[in-house]
């Protein structure tokens, strides 16, 4: 496990490369794009809202006027809404050299996504789980291909509760356990997924990465509580800008010496700030077993099986 240093600088050309970026309207997802156009792939901009992946597409091509980017709609909360996008981007491009996994909700009150999954697990880990399933084909064909989650700080508290994954009728739910579970169901995803790359002999490599505690709108539900109020001041000294807390995510999509598996975080106290580098997640993160039945069970739920192997079939929608 190499603690190199890294920058910007490091980032090699990347014309000729095709990055689809989750999330990419805003936040950890838009200064990816950024710094991915300006190496010079073609990037999608995958956004929910349209209009909004617009206003970010205009803002990067402003700044860089030779930007290849591409908006195109996709609601994680909607699994038809992931087949559609996963359909028109391979009747489009016949590559995948990096998929970012970085859309996210954070610490939301309860609800459900559009399949009836508890909302919070739907998006952060299902809809991506579906996403990079119905996208796997075009990933195993392109050389060194890579798959990046971005999970967080928060798979630490977290616990997979199978007896009780979607907290039904809003029991046992609270906003910080089911952001908890779903960041570490990316972890659990992450490195199930490598094992079978390794096994089916594949050159893709599966990573993560997390932001430490990065200002995005991802706060937004926690900002209005009190204990935040009086706290929120003094986070300021822990944590970075947008920008920042991308370079994890940049790095493991874009350094050429990562190895499947790694996982990348700030290399400051507590992992909250700092330069990009190889941090290590829980022990839990690591518990194949869980992974298995997360993984039978993130199948059966979304319809979509890996074609990891030959013999795997993607579920098509009827």
């Amino acid at each position: 496990m190499s603690q190199r240093e890294w920058s910007l600088i490091d980032i090699p050309s990347l014309e000729g490369k095709v990055i689809v970026v989750t999330g990419g309207n805003g936040g950890l997802g838009y200064e990816a794009v950024n710094v991915f156009a300006k190496r010079g792939a073609t990037v999608i901009l995958a956004s929910r809202s349209v209009e909004r992946g617009q206003e970010a597409h205009a803002k990067i091509v402003k700044e860089t006027p030779q930007a290849d980017v591409e908006v195109m709609e996709l609601d994680l909360g909607d699994l038809e809404s992931v087949h559609n996008f996963a359909h028109a981007f391979k009747q489009k491009y016949d590559r995948l050299d990096v998929l970012l996994n970085n859309a996210g909700v954070m610490t939301t009150p309860y609800g459900k996504t559009k399949d009836g999954f508890e909302q919070q697990l739907g998006i952060n880990h299902l809809g991506h789980f579906a996403l990079t399933g119905l996208l796997f084909d075009h990933i195993k064909q392109t050389p060194e291909a890579r798959i990046v989650n971005i999970s967080s700080n928060a798979h630490k508290s977290g616990k997979v509760n199978f007896d009780n994954l979607m907290f039904e009728g809003g029991k046992g739910y609270t906003p910080m356990k089911a952001y908890g579970q779903s960041k570490l169901a990316n972890l659990l995803f992450t490195y199930e997924l490598q094992r079978k790359i390794n096994d089916a002999g594949l050159t893709v490599k599966s990573v993560a990465a997390h932001p430490g505690i990065a200002n995005t709108n991802l706060t937004r539900h926690i900002e209005n509580k009190a204990l935040f109020k009086v706290v929120g001041p003094l986070l300021g000294f822990m944590t970075q800008d947008s920008f920042n807390g991308a370079l994890p995510g940049i790095r493991a999509a874009t350094d050429q010496t990562v190895i499947g598996g790694e996982y990348f975080g700030p290399s400051g106290f507590q992992e909250f700030k700092g330069d990009p580098i190889v941090v290590l997640p829980i022990t839990a993160a690591y518990d194949v077993m869980d992974a298995k039945t997360l993984w039978k069970k993130s199948e059966e739920l979304t319809g979509v099986e890996f074609p990891v192997s030959e013999q795997a079939k993607e579920h098509q929608p009827n």
